[in-house]
């Protein structure tokens, strides 16, 4: 084997390296060493996300088993910045008593995901694709499951660990019918042996569940609002955007890779999950008074328009995907920020319990209005544009009347996403959460959630611009 294979994964390889630092650092590190991880571990993962934030050249490794394009190397500095994020959110949570020894636990675990995410948008093979599957699944239920002296905490990790391992189970079926039906796992050398009969239509089948369930898209969503409620705030958010971006990804590069030639087949699929998911996730959201249950839904909802991006296998598809993907991120993250913030200090977690909050914590509630009206999809917020680029990919391909039942969904979600705001701004209460000031990391997190909510508004509306301008309108 040529060890230069290894140079061309340089996300990963930076990744591993700074694992394996603070793993070290987090053993032989004395008591009071170990006071700095936090900024040590942020520093370390900052400079990975900084030295791989331009991508680089497409190629491949091991005989096609990885593969690298620049958009790849997109969605991974998405992913990291994301990640980013996250780490510093948990800075409040990790300081109690019951996980302040147990900072070296999460962020291993954390980035164990992350790299199995690498694996699965750079696999070129689907024995490589279950290994970064499974990489990234397990140490997930371990995180679900942090805070294991609390009943919901364990719970929520047992649902998620017995709900993935049925979803794998099939998933790796479905690829063993595909060897079976085609002769190889390539990626680049199934399409000329797929020819559309029923064995392999049933291979796709059982292969997408996998992915289906990751995704939250229904009818595998069940898991989800159970997950997000008892799983610590910090892994939810992580569990609602990191993993669901990356598995968006990989299932719209297999499909249109790999499934290209029964396109008519999984299009058909795809269509009816998307109206099911919007909707029903929809439906429920309006009846949600815990909040993470609230946006559990929520998240259900957005993968339902994330999909849209993949049933018009185009390039303009990939591309308001990855947008979407991003501008859900810093929307998905501003939203939880504020609710881990709350929760560390206040222990609440209803909506009811935001009643009032304007007049004691007015930056967090701008904060959070910001994230329900990017997620709502208002102009002129970063979400009104990820929704209508994401539209406009699905228009173009013909799908005006899925285009169309996803506008009304839209309204639905208008609705339930106001009455937080309206909780916050407008709803009496006579004892709401007392003021009290987030930590630094926090702090820095939700500002740059906030700047990203309103810059990516701002250069969609410049790009809109100098898209007509070229066209003379």
């Amino acid at each position: 084997m040529d060890y230069s294979n290894f140079l061309m994964m340089k996300e990963e390889l930076s990744l591993i390296a700074v694992m394996v630092i603070l793993l070290l650092y987090d053993l032989m590190a004395s008591k009071n060493g170990l006071r700095y991880f936090q900024p040590v571990a942020c520093i370390l993962f900052g400079v990975h996300t900084l030295l791989n934030i331009v991508p680089g050249v497409a190629g491949e490794a091991f005989g096609g088993m990885y593969q690298y394009t620049p958009m790849m190397g997109v969605v991974k500095s998405i992913l990291n910045v994301g990640t980013l994020i996250v780490l510093m959110q948990a800075e409040g949570w990790l300081k109690s008593d019951t996980t302040v020894h147990k900072r070296g636990e999460f962020y291993f675990l954390t980035l164990t995901t992350l790299l199995g995410m690498y694996f699965m948008i750079s696999a070129g093979n689907f024995l490589f694709f279950f290994i970064g599957l499974e990489t990234a699944s397990i140490p997930m239920a371990t995180l679900v499951a942090f805070d294991k002296f609390k009943r919901e905490s364990a719970e929520a990790g047992a649902k998620y660990i017995l709900n993935a391992v049925f979803a794998s189970g099939l998933s790796l079926y479905g690829m063993s019918l595909i060897y079976g039906t085609t002769g190889t796992l390539y990626f680049d050398d199934i399409p000329a042996a797929v020819n559309g009969s029923p064995l392999q239509i049933m291979a796709f089948l059982f292969f997408v569940v996998g992915l289906f369930f990751k995704i939250s898209l229904v009818p595998f969503h069940q898991w989800t609002p159970d997950v997000y409620q008892g799983a610590p705030t910090t892994v939810t958010s992580y569990l609602s955007v990191i993993s669901k971006g990356a598995a968006v990804f990989v299932l719209m590069t297999i499909l249109m890779k790999v499934f290209s030639p029964i396109a008519a087949q999984w299009q058909g699929v795809l269509y009816g999950v998307i109206i099911a998911t919007i909707t029903i996730a929809n439906l429920f959201a309006i009846r949600q008074r815990n909040i993470k249950r609230f946006l559990a839904y929520s998240s259900i909802s957005q993968a339902g328009y994330i999909v849209l991006g993949v049933i018009s296998a185009s390039a303009l598809g990939m591309t308001s995907l990855v947008y979407y993907i991003l501008v859900y991120m810093v929307s998905n993250l501003a939203a939880f920020g504020v609710i881990s913030a709350i929760e560390n200090r206040s222990g609440k977690v209803t909506i009811d319990d935001y009643n009032g909050l304007y007049a004691t914590n007015p930056k967090l509630v701008l904060v959070m209005t910001l994230a329900m009206f990017s997620l709502a999809g208002i102009p002129p917020f970063a979400g009104f544009f990820s929704k209508f680029f994401i539209f406009a990919a699905a228009a173009q391909q013909g799908y005006y009347i899925l285009v169309l039942i996803a506008l009304i969904n839209t309204i639905i979600s208008l609705y339930y996403y106001l009455l937080v705001v309206k909780a916050m701004f407008i709803n009496k209460n006579e004892a709401p959460i007392a003021a009290f000031r987030s930590d630094g990391y926090m702090r820095a997190s939700l500002v740059a959630c906030s700047m990203g909510i309103l810059l990516l508004g701002v250069l969609s509306v410049v790009y809109d611009r100098i898209s007509l301008l070229s066209y003379g309108m």
